[in-house]
C-alpha cells in the first residue's frame, strides 16, 4: 500500500494551498515536509528533486511531481474529479483556468508595496464582481444543478469555493449579490471531508502576513 502524499513546500498557502485543499476534499491524508531555509531548498534541487529547480513539488504513489496543475489534474484524476469524458473535462479546464487568472491576483497581492495596495485591491474586486462571480454565477443558473459540471462534485467546485474564501477574507460584500455561489460554498463546506479540513487545527493555511511574507522572501532568496 502507497504511503500518504508527502507535500515539499514552506508553511504558507502560495501555489500548494489548492492542493491541500484537493486532496483533503477526496478524503486523502498527507503529510508536509516544511522548505524552511534556502539551504532545505538548495538540497532539494541539488538531489535532483525539483525538475525545473521549483516548489512545490509532491511525493505521491511512487513518483515526484512538480508543476502545480500537473500535480492537480493527477489528484483529481485519480479521485474522479475530473468530469465522467472529455467534455465535461474541457469544461473543468475552461471554469479552472478562469479561476486561476483571480486567485492569482489574489495571492500575489500582499507582496505588493504598500502605495500600490489600495489601486490592486480595487482592481481584485471589479475584477471579481463583474467578470468572475457573474460568468459562474450563470453557469449555476443555467442549468440549475447543484455542482459546476455534470451535476456531480469536481475539482472545479472545490477551487471555486477555495476562491470564494479567499476573495470573502479581502472583503466579504463582495459575494453578497451572487446567491448560487453562496449556496455552493456553503453545499462544499458541508461535505465531511471539506468541513473537518476548515476546522481549526487542520493543514489549511491562515493568510499571508507580513512574518510569512519574509520568510518567502528569505527561502527563495528575494530582494
Amino acid at each position: 500500500m502507497a504511503g500518504k502524499p508527502k507535500l515539499h513546500y514552506f508553511d504558507a498557502r502560495g501555489r500548494m494551498e489548492s492542493i491541500r485543499w484537493l486532496l483533503a476534499a477526496a478524503g486523502v491524508e498527507f503529510e508536509e515536509k516544511f522548505v524552511a531555509s534556502p539551504e532545505d531548498l538548495d538540497k532539494l534541487r541539488n538531489d535532483g528533486r525539483l525538475m525545473f529547480q521549483q516548489v512545490p513539488m509532491v511525493e505521491i504513489d511512487g513518483m515526484e511531481l512538480v508543476q502545480t496543475r500537473a500535480i492537480l489534474n493527477y489528484i483529481a484524476s485519480k479521485h474522479n474529479l475530473y468530469g465522467k469524458d472529455l467534455k465535461e473535462r474541457a469544461l473543468i479546464d475552461m471554469y479552472v483556468e478562469g479561476m486561476a487568472d483571480l486567485y492569482e491576483m489574489i495571492m500575489i497581492f500582499p507582496m505588493h508595496p504598500p502605495a500600490e495596495k489600495d489601486a490592486k485591491l480595487a482592481l481584485i474586486k471589479e475584477k471579481t464582481t463583474n467578470r468572475y462571480f457573474p460568468a459562474f454565477e450563470k453557469v449555476l443558473k443555467s442549468h440549475g444543478q447543484d455542482y459546476l459540471v455534470g451535476n456531480r462534485l469536481s475539482r472545479a467546485d472545490i477551487h471555486l469555493v477555495e476562491l470564494i474564501y479567499n476573495v470573502e477574507e479581502l472583503d466579504p460584500s463582495l459575494t453578497a449579490n451572487f446567491p448560487l455561489l453562496k449556496a455552493l460554498k456553503t453545499r462544499i463546506s458541508n461535505l465531511p471531508t471539506v468541513k473537518k479540513f476548515l476546522q481549526p487545527g487542520s493543514p489549511r493555511k491562515p493568510p499571508m502576513d507580513p512574518k510569512r511574507l519574509e520568510q518567502a522572501k528569505r527561502i527563495f532568496r528575494i530582494p
